[in-house]
């Protein structure tokens, strides 16, 4: 396994404010890190914003601001966002950044020195809103409406750049063959792989005439046309890490591990991404990972329904890490899910309420309660129950943690949760107190303060603010290094309980 490790999240459109797409794609992107660090890997997690195009500057104008105060307000608030949900990342770009505007000019100057960049006369069917062309073979499944957002297209004849897509679409299906890895879901493999199959890559219009977009980074050498929007936005993830300005440092960094997005936009990732890159002689990614939508009330959200559901609500509601763990926990990476107010009000109380919360609190109650909070576990034995159930767990967490199937990963830590809950019940620590059993006691709550603490190592990168706050009632430092998924590692607890962790909420 390489010791680096570069993850990204999409770069998020700012015409409007974060939702809970974003946040879950964000929290994906921020577990496959933390577990990343959790296995001593050195990690750079990216993310950031797409600031150009025509849209953006639409909503600064009904927003009566300038185009950057608009901007500026509405990264603010991804930012703010990503701080409360403890997004670990190393480096947020912007793509109204000054390196990442040249790296866009020096790597366009390059395809077109090269022969894949060509200007020539264009008529095609183009959507406003999307800033997009489309051919008529595209829509025709459509009625003639744009395939993304269903608005009506306009015919449009201009002179463009176009980037040879054409020319490299033997080369990335030979590529997919050779790595089954490269899309994940199987799903979204399968579906990329059968459109190159079936269809011919139409070379991509790569600019648009500064008379009609005015909003974005101005064509090298010619000030008469604009930067596609898309084509600016997928060069972040060389520009983030240095090309063309720090060499050694993009060299320890590229290629990226995992592109992670939601399925709508797989295919500028899966196709247009891996070819541009390919014409400036650079690695493709390893993977490029497709999640599913979340949905409300099994609606998909839009702003017209009035269902999209803003994640500062969440919160509110449950708590940061309560978020994390529903989106995480509830279905696999890749599938489309249904958010419910009634659906993470009861994971919260069955699975962190009642399953973690409890098991924590109740332990470190009895610790005091028994002996002051102080537990000493020197020679103390893995119970027989535990041993079998904690091996198969931790290889079990890493197999699927690694593979990014967090929802298996996580259950696979609950069933080591629900072992530690059962002990508590079959070993009836009530009795040994009342009948003075103290060696038998003690042993028996070192036994579980370790098991939760091996929990709690796992659970780090779904609940980080939680875990750290476990580690510190059982008076120990919070590290955290897959090296600690092991019995044994601490000697001594020293116990300093606090409030429960998840406190029931009343739901009727």
């Amino acid at each position: 396994m390489s010791k680096k490790f570069y993850v990204t999240t999409p770069l998020y459109y700012v015409n409007a404010k974060a939702h809970i797409g974003h946040a879950y794609t964000t929290v994906i992107a921020d577990c496959a890190a933390r577990f990343a660090r959790l296995l001593g890997r050195d990690v750079f997690f990216l993310t950031g914003t797409d600031e150009h195009g025509e849209k953006i500057k639409k909503s600064a104008q009904d927003s009566g601001k300038t185009t950057i105060e608009f901007i500026d307000g509405v990264v603010e608030e991804f930012k703010k966002l990503w701080s409360k949900l403890n997004i670990s990342y190393d480096h947020f770009i912007r793509t109204t950044d000054k390196q990442h505007c040249e790296t866009v000019k020096l790597a366009i100057k390059k395809i077109y020195d090269k022969g894949d960049i060509y200007k020539e006369k264009y008529q095609g069917l183009y959507c406003l809103p999307c800033e997009a062309f489309w051919t008529k073979e595209q829509v025709k499944d459509t009625e003639g409406l744009c395939p993304d957002c269903g608005r009506a297209l306009e015919l449009i004849e201009e002179e463009n750049y176009f980037f040879k897509l054409s020319k490299y679409q033997s080369w990335l299906l030979e590529h997919l063959s050779k790595n089954p890895d490269f899309i994940k879901p199987k799903s979204r493999f399968n579906e990329i792989k059968s459109f190159l199959e079936k269809n011919t890559l139409q070379d991509l219009c790569i600019s648009r005439p500064a008379k009609r977009l005015t909003w974005g980074i101005e064509f090298p050498e010619d000030v008469d046309f604009i930067v596609y929007v898309w084509f600016d936005a997928l060069l972040n993830y060389i520009s983030a890490p240095g090309y063309s300005v720090n060499d050694m440092q993009f060299n320890n960094i590229w290629p990226a591990d995992i592109h992670f997005m939601a399925k709508d936009i797989i295919r500028h990732h899966a196709v247009f991404w891996p070819i541009m890159l390919k014409a400036l002689e650079l690695e493709v990614p390893k993977t490029v990972f497709a999640h599913g939508w979340w949905k409300f009330d099994n609606q998909k959200m839009s702003k017209s329904l009035g269902n999209v559901v803003d994640p500062f609500d969440v919160i509110e509601q449950v708590g940061v890490d309560a978020l994390r763990f529903f989106l995480l926990r509830e279905i696999p990476v890749g599938l489309d899910g249904n958010f419910s107010w009634q659906a993470i009000f009861t994971r919260y109380n069955s699975d962190l309420a009642n399953d973690f919360g409890n098991l924590v609190y109740r332990t470190l109650n009895m610790s005091e309660k028994y002996f002051d909070g102080i537990v000493t576990g020197a020679d103390v034995p893995i119970p027989e129950n535990f041993a079998q159930v904690l091996s198969s767990m931790k290889d079990k967490y890493i197999e699927c943690f690694t593979a990014c199937e967090f929802s298996v990963g996580i259950e696979s830590v609950y069933t080591f949760i629900s072992v530690l809950n059962k002990y508590i019940e079959d070993s009836k620590p009530w009795t040994m107190s009342k009948e003075g059993r103290t060696d038998e006691l003690n042993n028996f709550l070192y036994a579980i303060c370790e098991g939760i603490r091996i929990c709690t190592v796992c659970l780090w990168p779904v609940m980080p603010q939680t875990c750290e706050s476990v580690m510190h009632q059982l008076g120990i430092p919070a590290d955290f290094s897959v090296n600690d998924i092991d019995w044994g590692i601490v000697k001594d607890y020293k116990i300093q309980k606090e409030q429960p962790l998840f406190p029931r909420i009343d739901v009727n």
